[in-house]
């Protein structure tokens, strides 16, 4: 601890404090610091050279978030910028701001009840109102003896949690996870996960996290034959992956963790019967089974749960995003009945500062009451799927460089980019590109000059509004896409 005020001041100057005065022997106050800080609002200028200097960016390079838009206001499905530039959100941020950009006031008041009661305690010590009532909740929202419940604060905290529960109920290390799957950016979810963005786990020459076991995907990969029926891709992918359990040995697996429906990859269902299968391999070798709904769960594909497209009942569920449509850091661990029995009178050995944060539960609450008030997935089946399979149909059919491999499901969908030239997708699955990475990075400029702002992660386009869009601002939305198509396209001629 430092002792007196000279002995703080030396070692804030021996840290580089760059605002900490020289001569007051004394810690940072507001005389110390630039009186930049108490301004109500900077300009424009003054954003962008703040952001240049000190914002660091998420996965790829900071260059890459130069000259992006400075997001000032949300309003229904739309962003505003700094510049007053109006954007409809296409894919609800990182498919997660499902109610949009306008909080209803029962959230809000929910949100300012709390925070005037009680902003928050640690849940490692004890309970609060906002936790049982949404733990109560979301056991009627799931289906059987899905029961017991944890909240940490991320989708990849969640997946995190999955792993050290499973491995510690079953007394086994292995997880098999899938290729083109995401589950999170943090040691152990990244190391599951399935694309690209594994490989930073090993950037630095280690191995990343241990225990982890990549099958193939039932869909997305050319093994299992895009030509068959959905029956003996099935039975193909399973047999290769009761292989893969035989070789590695049952009893060090502790669970298979895979996506229902593959999110950021793609948008790739199973082919019937494949999940079933799982389901049933699983039983038979003593095996949990773990759905990471992170991305779908809450009504992104037309279903509270993804997995429910199958008919299945897996072990373990992780969500996030939609838990709270992005207004509180929250996400969920459910584990059935058997599962939470066994962490009655055994240490889970997970826990976190923020899990269960009373504000983020409560706001999660009203969220999910919100959502089934308004019949928020009946929209999404009855108005907004339709108009997404049929426009990601039309502009597969319009361009040459769009696949015809289009896929949606509820509020979900996705386009392949191609080089109409070869008919080749513009990108690999390991993230290089084959050609014309002008064109992809002109396609995005157009899409934000046509008031777009969504995710384009070569040769995926994605489709993932807010579950609130009418079917008017879809339309509107997908003639805003086709003109920037219109352009890519033409840069291939």
């Amino acid at each position: 601890m430092l002792g007196t005020s000279a002995t703080a001041a030396r070692s804030l100057r021996a840290l580089g404090c760059r605002s900490f005065s020289n001569t007051a022997g004394h810690y940072p106050n507001k005389a110390s610091v630039n009186a930049k800080h108490w301004e109500k609002s900077w300009g424009k200028d003054q954003l962008v050279a703040e952001s240049s200097e000190h914002v660091m960016a998420t996965w790829g390079p900071g260059a890459n978030i130069r000259g992006n838009p400075v997001l000032v206001k949300g309003e229904g499905i739309y962003l505003y910028d700094v510049d007053g530039n109006k954007y409809i959100d296409w894919t609800s941020q990182a498919v997660c701001s499902n109610l949009g950009h306008t909080m209803p006031d029962t959230v809000k008041n929910a949100m300012m009840h709390q925070a005037s009661t009680l902003p928050f305690v640690y849940n490692g010590f004890c309970l609060t109102e906002p936790r049982i009532r949404l733990s109560s909740l979301l056991s009627e929202l799931l289906p059987g003896d899905l029961t017991g419940f944890l909240f940490p604060t991320s989708g990849s905290e969640a997946n995190e949690a999955a792993i050290r529960l499973a491995r510690r109920f079953t007394g086994k290390t292995k997880i098999i996870n899938q290729y083109r799957c995401y589950h999170g950016g943090t040691s152990s979810s990244l190391q599951a996960t399935g694309d690209f963005r594994r490989n930073f786990n090993e950037g630095t020459g280690g191995s990343g996290a241990v225990g982890f076991v990549k099958t193939m995907n039932a869909t997305g990969s050319p093994l299992f034959d895009f030509g068959a029926t959905e029956a003996e891709r099935s039975a193909k992918a399973l047999a290769f992956l009761e292989e893969q359990i035989i070789c590695e040995g049952p009893k060090t697996i502790a669970a298979v963790m895979m996506e229902p429906i593959v999110g950021g990859g793609g948008t790739y269902m199973n082919p019937a019967g494949y999940m079933e299968g799982v389901r049933a391999l699983c039983d038979k070798y003593g095996i949990l089974m773990i759905c990471d709904e992170v991305l779908v769960g809450f009504g992104r594909t037309g279903k509270l749960w993804s997995f429910q497209h199958y008919g299945i009942h897996p072990d373990i569920v992780t969500s996030a995003k939609g838990l709270s449509s992005a207004w509180a850091s929250i996400s969920m661990v459910c584990v059935r009945q058997e599962i939470k029995d066994f962490f009655e009178t055994n240490a889970s050995g997970w826990g976190s500062t923020f899990m269960a944060h009373p504000i983020s539960c409560a706001i999660a609450y009203e969220n999910l009451k919100y959502i089934l008030e308004h019949d928020v997935l009946g929209h999404v089946r009855d108005n907004v799927a339709p108009v997404i399979k049929s426009e990601c149909e039309r502009l597969a059919a319009k361009f040459p460089s769009v696949s015809n491999q289009t896929r949606a499901v509820g509020a979900f969908g996705c386009v392949d980019l191609l080089d109409p030239r070869t008919g080749k997708e513009v990108c690999d699955f390991v993230g290089s590109f084959n050609s014309h990475p002008d064109a992809v990075n002109t396609f995005k400029s157009k899409l934000r000059e046509n008031g777009i702002f969504g995710l384009v992660r070569p040769p995926r386009f994605h489709v993932a509004p807010p579950l609130i869009i009418t079917t008017d601002e879809l339309k509107d939305g997908f003639a805003r896409c086709e003109k920037a198509l219109e352009v890519y396209d033409s840069m291939f001629k």
